[in-house]
């Protein structure tokens, strides 16, 4: 079944705009009482790529009014989405109705018609956007009550204005929610920034286009994270922003006192780095062979080479990169950092000297995946900086 609404909000902000009147709390119920339901999907419109939702008021088995909201792919080869709502006429069996797209303004039109068979409903007509005609024929198509649409939707955008700590979110990962209408200036507020921002966020989806609201990801030094967030709250159209989830995974985490890590009130990167190389370098039974910082994320790239063992006559060599983000543990500061290393990517490469083999990296598809051995470099690593790590079970530093 196609993905309904992002949030409740979204499904009460959209209602003027709809139509959707809810039922008002606390009033008597008449004799006749009209009940609401929902259809969120009709299998095979358009290919199978339109995401619907069909709103029907009916007193009893009689359909009294009706709303269809269709999000679509504007054509088969972009991500770009448009999306209509048309009220519709009710004529026995018959759902018929005339729209605007939102975002092309192409004319549309729909006519329907819905049969009940046992539990499930059939719908079988046209609905033409512009001089696109979609025949639909959708059998097997079971509706929902109000309550059950309310209570599936979710509220949870993953944005966390003020966190505690950098348990649960990434100290570099960065989301704005913005309105649809103000996007767009906000994304060019970016431009010569020291900020990425994730490409995946700017495809404007089916959530989006109902709620008016997009949710923007970045990636930010987490000494800038802050900053960053608060200027983004003062700016228009903005309706949220603070941490989200990134590159930190609690399992490859460790927190230890900064006070031996830092120059005044800035960590010394440059120091923590060679630390962290010599530790690994020894796991990985490997040369370390450079480090560096990225001045936009705030991450580590370490460097290691050592001799494949793959074919000993050929003299290849492993190039293994780690990357790294340290931070605070909270935002604000604190007495205690907080490292999170990544796993070990490593290639394969000719050195020798002389002409070179070139060399592809190739998978099978009996693999289980990458299976290189880290060499227990957490543990060490947890040794040398005299780093608790994360329990998962039981949620603290250990």
């Amino acid at each position: 079944m196609r993905a309904i609404l992002l949030a409740v909000a979204v499904v009460v902000a959209a209602v003027p705009e709809l139509g959707w009147a809810q039922t008002k709390t606390g009033t008597k119920a008449a004799p006749s009482t009209s009940e609401t339901r929902y259809f969120t999907a009709i299998d095979g419109l358009m290919d199978g790529n339109a995401d619907v939702i069909l709103k029907e008021t009916r007193q009893g088995k009689t359909v009294t009014a009706a709303v269809i909201d269709v999000c679509y792919p504007v054509d088969k080869s972009s991500d770009r989405k448009d999306r209509f709502v048309a009220n519709l006429t009710v004529n026995g069996q018959t759902l018929t109705g005339t729209a605007q797209s939102n975002g092309t303004k192409d004319p549309v039109s729909v006519k329907l018609t819905q049969k009940a068979s046992g539990e499930s409903f059939e719908f079988r007509g046209q609905i033409a956007i512009g001089k696109t005609v979609s025949e639909v024929a959708s059998t097997d198509n079971s509706d929902i009550s109000e309550k059950e649409f309310l209570e599936s939707q979710s509220t949870d955008d993953g944005i966390v204005a003020q966190p505690k700590d950098f348990t649960e979110v990434s100290p570099e990962a960065v989301a704005v929610r913005v309105k649809l209408d103000a996007a767009l200036d906000f994304l060019k507020s970016l431009r010569g920034q020291e900020v990425e921002v994730g490409l995946s966020s700017l495809t404007v989806g089916c959530d989006a286009l109902r709620a008016g609201e997009q949710t923007i990801s970045m990636t930010v030094d987490p000494d800038h994270a802050a900053a960053l967030i608060a200027k983004a709250r003062t700016m228009n159209g903005v309706v949220s922003a603070g941490w989200t989830a990134g590159a930190v995974e609690m399992d490859r985490a460790l927190r230890f006192t900064a006070a031996d890590w830092r120059d005044g009130d800035k960590i010394n990167k440059d120091k923590l780095a060679a630390a962290v190389s010599d530790v690994l370098a020894k796991s990985y039974g490997a040369k370390a062979t450079a480090a560096s910082w990225n001045s936009v994320t705030g991450k580590m790239k370490l460097t290691f080479k050592r001799p494949s063992q793959l074919m000993p006559g050929l003299d290849l060599t492993e190039v293994i990169e780690v990357a790294g983000l340290v931070a605070p543990d909270k935002p604000g500061g604190s007495d205690a950092l907080m490292l999170w290393v990544g796993s070990p990517v490593t290639t394969t490469v000719d050195e020798s000297a002389g002409a070179k083999l070139a060399l592809s990296e190739e998978s099978s598809g009996d693999e289980e995946g990458d299976q290189r051995d880290d060499g227990a470099a957490i543990d060490e690593l947890a040794k040398a900086l005299k780093a608790k790590r994360w329990d998962a079970d039981n949620s603290v530093w250990k």
